[in-house]
């Protein structure tokens, strides 16, 4: 940015010298134009000399000109930040849910209604749909059809302007975030490790033993991987976990979440940028280790979802089918048998669902 504001502002000074040596020749030949006495030369050799030192005052003049406009468009973006709706309250001291809440993870969704802002549409028009406690739950639709945003909406990245989320009885829009937050249990498409050691990143708050970790990394697979290490739990991950393989992390990711033992855990599309193989062990593994556990996947592969107890089939923001997968292939016309026809129909690449 810095470079192309210094690089426009030369542009200009370049166009406005060239302008001004043009005016300064034409106001020359107009001098030396009149005929003799019709202009005191004293005058006109102030004029001159005045003239010559035209160019440099004018790109002087340019150049604080444009640092004045960027100073105060910062002001105005400044101005913009300090409009912007601050999150609810990390802490509600007189909203403390209890400390084994959630215990049966049921997610209640009431008529439930997001836009990203004030003057933009409606992404969810009117979600109704409950996820029992302790079920598998996909959710399908195409893109666009508002599976990300009701994630978003689950975990109070983007607050709802009519209708609520109740979880095992609470209202989630009267408890604070960091009560909410800490609850759940998420594993994004794009897993997240930062720069230090496995431990670090399986129990960054160090809540945990190191037998817990090693159990949690056990079940989640990568235990041998880790063995094999020099250092053990100690062994180093740079940052976003470029010296740990796609797999790796996402498997990582799953194992801060068997650590964190969260009785409701949200995929949003994980298994979407990791091979089949990588795929099916996680499946294998939110089967076993997740039984009890309210789980909510946003599937891009379809067999996921065909695993699960139930499905949501979202289309332009609206609940379209709520069924178990059985019911719902039965159904011939139901879109979520043609999205699984067009799965089965294309033998290379994935549909984004």
């Amino acid at each position: 940015p810095f470079f192309c504001s210094i690089a426009a502002i030369e542009w200009l000074c370049l166009r406005m010298e060239l302008l001004s040596t043009f005016v300064f020749a034409f106001c020359m030949i107009l001098l030396v134009s009149f005929p003799h006495g019709t202009i005191d030369p004293s005058m006109a050799g102030l004029a001159v000399t005045y003239g010559l030192n035209l160019n440099a005052r004018l790109s002087r003049w340019i150049l604080s000109f444009c640092k004045l406009e960027n100073k105060i468009i910062s002001i105005e973006r400044i101005y913009q930040y300090s409009q912007i709706p601050s999150e609810a309250p990390t802490f509600i001291e007189d909203a403390h849910p209890p400390s084994s809440w959630p215990e049966n993870g049921t997610i209640e969704i009431n008529n439930l209604k997001v836009r990203y802002g004030e003057n933009l549409p409606t992404v969810l028009h009117g979600i109704n749909c409950v996820f029992p406690g302790g079920k598998k739950i996909g959710i399908v639709g195409r893109t666009g059809s508002g599976k990300s945003t009701l994630i978003q909406a689950l975990f109070r990245l983007i607050e709802p302007y009519a209708g609520q989320i109740i979880i095992d009885g609470i209202d989630i829009s009267s408890i604070g975030l960091h009560d909410l937050r800490s609850r759940l249990s998420i594993i994004p498409q794009d897993p997240t490790l930062f720069e230090g050691t496995i431990r670090g990143n399986l129990d960054p708050l160090e809540e945990h033993t190191d037998q817990e970790v090693w159990q949690a990394l056990d079940k989640s697979q990568l235990g041998d991987i880790v063995r094999a290490k020099d250092q053990k739990l100690d062994t180093p991950v740079l940052e976003n976990g470029d010296n740990w393989s796609v797999g790796q992390r996402q498997l990582v990711s799953l194992g801060r979440a068997l650590l964190k033992q969260a009785r409701i855990l949200v995929l949003d599309e994980a298994t979407a940028s990791v091979d089949s193989a990588t795929d099916n062990l996680i499946q294998k593994i939110l089967r076993t280790e997740f039984v009890d556990c309210t789980v909510c996947t946003i599937a891009h592969r379809i067999p996921t979802v065909i695993d699960s107890d139930m499905v949501l089939v979202l289309s332009d923001g609206l609940v379209a089918e709520f069924d178990t997968p059985t019911r719902l292939l039965e159904d011939k016309s139901s879109m979520f048998l043609r999205l699984v026809t067009e799965y089965s129909s294309r033998s290379s690449g994935i549909p984004d669902f």
